[in-house]
């Protein structure tokens, strides 16, 4: 059963990557319908399975050519900024779930503020309003994670009272708010508080394979969307003895993705209308590569082959180089290696590509991130370290270990020369 209604998702995510062309200059009317038991979402009458991705500074057109048919974003305050992407949206054929930036009680909102509420709310409609005629606007996306380290249930009558007002001002486009997972107490919230919205965006990472389990649990019968899932998050992976966190490499992403998207994503044909993998592009969060399915330099790595397959069923031509983890000293991330500060050491990562193209390799050493920050807060890249790095063959690098105690990270960079690349990581520390 499993195999046939995956079969299904990729007849349709192909049919919807065949009639990938400019939109019509007109609002969509979008709807939420329910047949036979099943929710559906319906795009001008027509069934649209999302088939998305996060849209985090990455090309749309690229997504277009990976068989995606929608992205998400975050916020819609910079008018000129968001007009620009809804009209390439438009010209790539590619539908937006648009987001609109709202108050987090973890940044010190005070939703007993009734004032505040009240401008926030003002702020909110004025947005819709600007935006909700734009042929690629899908839904709206009220907030991000507002459960996220928050006691104010109040919140929740914020969100509802935004709900009714967007639709009262657009009643072509469904609402929706993400949670950072969820569970019985915070549904019976959203019920109670917020009723008017028309479906709820989940967000699950490593413990998306508990998604099934939770819905029943919480007795969440409606529409959703996954609105982001990806690898496993730098909070649920392993870590070194002083806390580092260990990143997967980008081949073990991919094949994560793969597993995910089949057993917990498209394997919901009642509920689930798609799903919106994270990040279509590249941040900093913990690392500069734990969450990007590109690199900073723009090539496409594992993840993004993995997603047109899924999308398509059909792998790129040329596909990015495979790698398995980096050895340090002989030894894995796992480890908890230290090094002894000055000293000289080898690392290693076995490569390989399945088109035979030759292989570039980059190592360099970051400064482990300090950084606590969650829900996707701001990070900065932590800083280079100047070390000593000599290459002795392919995968081969000596570097010296940094002078300074202190906990650093060594990457390597695997690319194919045709625009895709593969990635790795080791945490270590260093000791006099």
């Amino acid at each position: 059963m499993r195999i046939a209604v995956f079969i299904a998702c990729l007849l349709a995510a192909c049919c919807c990557r065949a009639q990938a062309s400019p939109l019509p200059e007109r609002p969509a009317e979008v709807r939420i319908v329910q047949q036979q038991g099943r929710y559906q979402l319906l795009v001008d009458g027509q069934p649209f399975h999302v088939n998305g991705a996060g849209l985090g500074g990455g090309s749309q057109e690229a997504l277009v050519a990976a068989g995606g048919n929608s992205f998400r974003t975050w916020q819609s305050g910079d008018v000129d900024k968001t007009l620009a992407m809804l009209d390439r949206a438009r010209d790539n054929g590619l539908r937006v779930a648009l987001g609109i930036e709202v108050a987090r009680e973890r940044h010190g909102f005070d939703y007993d503020d009734g004032q505040a509420v009240a401008q926030q709310l003002q702020r909110v409609r004025a947005e819709v309003a600007r935006y909700k005629d734009h042929p690629a606007v899908l839904m709206w996306v009220v907030g991000n994670e507002l459960n996220l380290e928050y006691s104010n249930p109040a919140v929740w009558n914020a969100v509802g009272q935004m709900a009714d007002a967007i639709h009262q001002i657009d009643p072509r486009h469904p609402v929706m708010t993400t949670l950072a997972g969820f569970d019985a107490g915070l549904i019976a919230l959203l019920k109670a508080r917020a009723p008017s919205l028309d479906l709820i965006g989940i967000q699950l990472y490593g413990d998306i394979d508990q998604l099934p389990r939770k819905l029943v649990d919480s007795d969440w019968t409606g529409p959703y969307i996954v609105t982001e899932w990806g690898p496993t998050g730098h909070w649920e992976s392993p870590l070194t003895s002083w806390g580092a966190p260990i990143e997967a490499t980008s081949t073990e992403k991919a094949q994560a993705l793969q597993q995910r998207y089949q057993d917990y994503v498209a394997s919901d044909q009642r509920q689930g209308l798609g799903s919106y993998v994270f990040l279509w592009g590249n941040k900093q969060e913990r690392t500069p590569t734990w969450y990007g399915l590109f690199l900073a330099s723009g090539e496409a790595t594992p993840g993004v082959d993995t997603m047109q397959y899924l999308w398509t069923g059909h792998w790129p031509a040329n596909r990015a180089p495979a790698l398995r983890p980096i050895q340090l000293d002989g030894r894995a991330a796992i480890d908890s290696v230290v090094l002894a500060a000055g000293k000289p050491y080898r690392a290693v990562v076995q490569a390989r590509d399945g088109d035979g193209d030759p292989l570039a390799y980059r190592w360099y050493v970051l400064q482990e991130s300090t950084a606590k920050s969650i829900g996707g807060d701001h990070e900065q890249v932590p800083a280079a370290v100047d070390v000593p790095l000599r290459e002795r063959g392919e995968g081969v690098v000596e570097l010296q270990a940094p002078a300074s105690a202190g906990n650093y990270r060594l990457f390597v960079e695997v690319r194919d020369g045709h625009g895709h690349a593969a990635h790795a990581n080791f945490p270590f520390q260093v000791s006099r």
